[in-house]
């Protein structure tokens, strides 16, 4: 974040990148929790199973994998009959697959201990669940029961430090930083937009700043070559 810059200016600015970014993301594939959401409704037991397989995956594998699953088991009742073998081989080849078919087996369990087979809208009660980090419990939060979070991954971290928007080292300092900038209304799209920007133009390596409609605005920090 630029020091000498105010933050009613902060707020114009990322007010104004996420109004550029509505349009410019209008024809891009839209993440694959929002093709879940639409395509079994807001279940958030089911939004919190994709997030898990998503994590170090890539949405062309992580969404097919959610699928496979879910035309198996979609409740937790019926996840916990599943064996881990069986989980492992419909969500392969999603990253660290024999972790989480043994974490999904293990969170579906204790919601049905625990919560009745429900997930929880607390932030502390999904952090308490196996495997779920800080990036999960708000996407559950955000796209589950439409409570303002605001979920910071990869994506998010590393285009809102190129935008100078912050200048943060991790995802959490990201999440504290950017909820300083950006009004709850936002929070849930920001990460939407972000998700389809990262994945198509403002890629880890060599951003296609040539034709990205934000280049007048942003101060390219950190990059080193680009297109």
């Amino acid at each position: 974040m630029d020091v000498n810059e105010s933050l009613a200016a902060q707020k114009k600015r990322a007010i104004e990148i996420i109004t550029v970014l509505r349009m410019a993301t209008e024809r891009m594939i839209e993440p694959a929790m929002v093709t879940i959401v639409k395509e079994y409704g807001r279940d958030q037991f089911l939004v919190l199973v994709s997030c898990i397989l998503s994590l170090r995956t890539k949405d062309t594998v992580s969404l097919p994998a959610s699928r496979r699953l879910f035309a198996s088991s979609a409740t937790p009742s019926g996840m916990v009959e599943l064996s881990q073998s069986v989980i492992e081989k419909l969500i392969y080849p999603v990253g660290f697959y024999r972790q989480k078919a043994k974490q999904l087996r293990a969170i579906s369990a204790l919601l049905l201990e625990k919560y009745s087979g429900a997930v929880p809208s607390d932030e502390k009660e999904l952090l308490a669940l196996p495997g779920v980090g800080r990036k999960t419990a708000n996407l559950v939060l955000g796209e589950g029961f439409e409570i303002p979070a605001l979920c910071v991954d990869t994506h998010v971290h590393r285009i809102s430090n190129r935008l100078g928007l912050v200048a943060t080292h991790t995802p959490e300092e990201t999440e504290t930083a950017l909820k300083i900038i950006l009004p709850p209304i936002y929070w849930r799209e920001y990460n939407r937009l972000m998700v389809m920007w990262g994945q198509n133009i403002c890629v880890p390596i060599s951003p296609h700043c040539s034709i990205c409609p934000l280049q007048k605005i942003c101060p390219k920090i950190g990059v080193v070559k680009s297109r």
